[in-house]
């Protein structure tokens, strides 16, 4: 990077900074932090549903996988997603809207206490909050790599600059800061993506190679199959149906995007705008990753600094701080949104189970403890990061396929699968039961079992047996032990239906009134 380069990325910073301290204005409440008070536009939902799914694991780790596979980076990925996130626009996203619109909430699991219970509640709270401590640590590792790769500067000094400048413009700025610096992230990306897709093809023209001649290549051989390696069938469905969960709500900061429109048709016009941009817009960020064994010869075994070493490659200085920047934007909209989201999951539902004081925190105070919250949680993912690499993680992608992909099961099916009529037998012990199970499924494939095959178990079954147990175990039990109480229906009924004077009154507190944990409902 020269001067130019960095005059970009000091820029962006800048007015990333620039937009958290506008959009401090417009929170007045705790509503406002966490959800923008249900007045986002569905577009700009939209686009930070899509680019909070980002971060600069697609350069690194996936950029790994593109570069020793091939297209099954897209096919076992972005597509998946794009599918899950269709599915879910009319399955999930309305449902979701109205728990903030029918049930006066402003955490996506604040919710479960009258679904379930307070014990399934905080199971799934702290156990949610802990695995994003670990996704977003991968997240700064990703991007504190691309960085080093420029700059010289070491991991621990990328992972600060980053989370530093994160920290300012989410915490002042809340829910707004985050779908606006996305908004603005968006269109950097698209810039650079644009940028270095024109600078392959003219490189590979100048090797004489043509658009679709590329493939043909012997460095290429294999690299055109959907579902090789790894990644087979197996691994497809059970990524497919972990991305149908977490990509709409399981791990919290797309739900936020859901609850932040206006109403339950917003919602599923968000969702499908998400859904058709993941379908398109991933592969003309592959297509260079594709590429890449016809430009460069990795140097990591697991071709992880591929994306990298292309960049430097290819592009001049000013394009190259562009390129740079949309790492940096991925990244910064993934891990300002997760922010967001654990923050509203520990002051509304943690929070006021562990202290007195916290159920009685009006606006202002609740407004200080989520941005003190925002601020100790990146705290933690940063001091994740600097471990990322250590023998207990392995790498990036592991963390990221193994521990995030296998663990998202067993947290989500209780939350996502309650918001749907056809599960409403399933109660607290389904729910605590799959949540439990589920977790010790996923150690035991992963660690002290050992299994006698040559390399461990697939990865395939490390991340789908865990989800597999979950799912059969929340059906199974619902069914064997109901626990659909009028009360829990009550819930249901009111997520469930869109007609206000048909709906079931749930047995809630009036504004104003303490709840069981003391505190009082949200106001838009």
């Amino acid at each position: 990077m020269n001067s130019l380069d960095w005059a970009v990325l000091i820029g962006y910073f800048g007015v990333m900074v620039a937009i958290g301290v506008w959009s401090h204005k417009q929170v007045g409440n705790v509503s406002d932090f966490f959800t923008a008070g249900g007045k986002m536009p569905w577009w700009l939902s939209g686009i930070s549903h899509h680019m909070s799914g980002y971060s600069a694991v697609l350069f690194t780790g996936y950029a790994g996988i593109a570069y020793t596979y091939g297209v099954t980076s897209f096919v076992t990925w972005s597509f998946p997603i794009a599918l899950g996130i269709a599915i879910g626009s009319k399955l999930f996203a309305p449902r979701i809207n109205r728990l903030r619109s029918r049930l006066q909430v402003a955490s996506p699991l604040e919710y479960l206490k009258n679904r379930y219970d307070l014990k399934t509640q905080q199971a799934l709270a702290w156990s949610g909050m802990l695995l994003k401590i670990v996704d977003v640590g991968a997240k700064w590792a990703a991007i504190a790599t691309l960085l080093s790769v420029f700059t010289g500067i070491s991991l621990n000094q990328g992972i600060l600059i980053t989370g530093a400048i994160t920290a300012v413009y989410c915490t002042i700025g809340g829910l707004w800061a985050d779908a606006l610096t996305e908004l603005g992230q968006f269109v950097i990306q698209l810039l650079a993506g644009v940028s270095m897709f024109v600078a392959v093809v003219l490189k590979l023209n100048d090797k004489g190679i043509g658009f679709f001649e590329a493939w043909d290549q012997p460095a290429l051989h294999g690299h055109g199959k959907p579902l090789v390696g790894p990644y087979g069938t197996v691994f497809l469905l059970a990524f497919l149906f972990i991305k149908l969960f977490e990509y709409n709500g399981g791990m919290l900061n797309q739900a936020q995007r859901y609850m932040a429109t206006g109403s339950p048709r917003e919602a599923t016009r968000s969702a499908r705008l998400s859904a058709a941009l993941w379908l398109v817009w991933p592969v003309v960020l592959f297509f260079p990753m594709w590429m890449s064994p016809l430009l460069v010869h990795a140097q990591k075994p697991d071709g992880s600094d591929s994306y990298g070493l292309m960049t430097e490659q290819l592009l001049p200085h000013g394009l190259l701080g562009l390129v740079i920047v949309g790492f940096f934007s991925h990244t910064m909209a993934m891990c300002s949104s997760d922010a967001n989201a654990i923050a509203a999951v520990f002051t509304r539902d943690a929070a006021p189970v562990l202290s007195r004081r916290a159920r009685e925190w009006g606006q202002r105070s609740g407004l200080i403890a989520a941005r003190v919250t925002t601020v100790v949680f990146l705290a933690l993912s940063m001091a994740v990061a600097t471990q990322v690499n250590s023998p207990t993680f392995k790498d990036i992608i592991t963390v990221v396929i193994k521990w995030v992909a296998g663990l998202m099961g067993p947290i989500a099916i209780p939350m996502m699968l309650g918001v749907l009529r056809p599960f409403r037998r399933s109660g607290p012990t389904a729910a605590l039961t799959s949540w439990g199970l589920g977790l010790l499924a996923f150690w035991l494939v992963n660690y002290p079992i050992n299994w006698n095959i040559d390399g461990g178990v697939p990865l395939q079954y490390q991340v789908s047996i865990p989800l597999a147990v979950s799912l059969v175990l929340y059906i199974l039990i619902g069914y064997l032990k109901p626990e659909d109480t009028p009360e829990r229906l009550a819930v249901i009924e009111r997520i469930n239906t869109d007609d206000d004077s048909t709906a079931v009154a749930v047995p809630a507190p009036a504004e104003g009134v303490e709840d069981t944990l003391g505190r009082t409902p949200v106001k838009d």
